[in-house]
């Protein structure tokens, strides 16, 4: 069985979020306060849902992947 088959319907810690997407836990913190991650509280703890995670992953790749290029400055010559 596949690593992400196990993880499916998995509800992650920061730490484990963090080893998922391979930043630092403190990046995630940063995030959360930004609003940026989706992400949900248990008492004072934050937890994630994998499928949530996935789903943002795709969507800021997919974006990422269409944003037209910022307009550059006219070069002086």
């Amino acid at each position: 069985m596949q690593r992400v088959e196990v993880l499916k319907g998995s509800v992650l810690t920061v730490q484990e979020v963090s080893s998922y997407l391979r930043v630092h836990p403190s990046t995630i913190y940063r995030m959360l306060k930004r609003n940026q991650i989706p992400a949900f509280r248990v008492g004072s703890d934050w937890r994630f849902t994998i499928e949530a995670i996935d789903q943002w992953r795709a969507q800021a790749e997919a974006g990422a992947m269409t944003k037209p290029e910022a307009p550059r400055a006219p070069s002086r010559k």
